[in-house]
């Protein structure tokens, strides 16, 4: 895969075009797919959830979405993958970023690279860190997880009710999720 300054790529039968083509058909079957690893590629995904290809940022929002579309997560290892070919990349916390949230009686998130789920069973909200430095997170898809940025997570702080323990919590999709640690 040979990414150009503007970042077209210029082999037309390498994951970023497998990518493309699957991308028109909805969300392509990743977890069904389990390809012959092909080594590792200098990408890498930031916390703040920009991504990165030979230290260089991805400035094309499609391009990042294409790659997101076909992410792969096996334990703590992220891989991009196609029907034919897996290959490795970083990702330095969560892969995603939940960016904002429709909140009401449920709440619909919405990451950087387009996803949309609504807390719940499936989608659970998730806090880590320390009382002193909590970070929440949403899980996306199959063990794919996004943080929720800063402002959001104002929002949904100030939508919280307290829990008969004292301890403040949002609810969505007939879930209770607590915002403390």
């Amino acid at each position: 895969m040979v990414f150009q300054g503007d970042d077209t790529v210029t082999d037309p039968t390498g994951i970023a075009a497998a990518a493309g083509r699957a991308s028109k058909k909805g969300p392509p079957p990743v977890h069904l797919w389990d390809p012959p690893f092909c080594g590792d590629l200098d990408m890498e995904i930031r916390p703040d959830g920009s991504w990165f290809y030979n230290g260089t940022p991805i400035g094309r929002p499609e391009m990042v979405r294409l790659f997101a579309s076909i992410l792969k997560r096996e334990g703590d290892a992220y891989f991009l993958v196609t029907p034919v070919e897996k290959v490795g990349i970083r990702v330095l916390d969560a892969p995603f970023l939940a960016t904002d949230a429709d909140i009401g009686a449920e709440i619909a998130f919405t990451t950087n690279v387009g996803d949309r789920v609504v807390a719940g069973p499936d989608h659970p909200i998730e806090m880590r860190g320390t009382a002193d430095a909590p970070r929440p997170y949403v899980h996306i898809r199959r063990g794919l997880w996004a943080l929720i940025d800063r402002k959001t997570f104002y929002r949904l702080a100030d939508a919280a009710m307290p829990a008969e323990s004292g301890r403040m919590e949002v609810h969505s999709g007939g879930t209770v999720f607590p915002l403390e640690i």
